[in-house]
């Protein structure tokens, strides 16, 4: 998953203004206590960072992936 890809992700399954909200302030324990946006600007793998999102979101598995039918969904890392 590259960057691109993981903010579109994150604006297509939150909203694009929740979204970027989600990732500037939501303090994720799997991430070593950061926000999204942090790990990602760390370097963090954002297929990593997605899971983690997702995951403390209890987002289900079949929305985790937008509309896009042809999206592979990254495997967990």
């Amino acid at each position: 998953m590259r960057h691109r890809e993981f903010w579109a992700l994150v604006e297509e399954v939150f909203g694009a203004a929740y979204g970027r909200t989600l990732a500037a302030d939501q303090v994720l324990g799997a991430l070593g206590n950061r926000t999204a946006a942090q790990a990602i600007e760390d370097g963090d793998e954002p297929r990593t960072v997605w899971h983690a999102l997702c995951d403390a979101l209890e987002v289900p598995e079949a929305r985790r992936w937008g509309t896009d039918t042809y999206r592979a969904a990254p495997p967990r890392g």
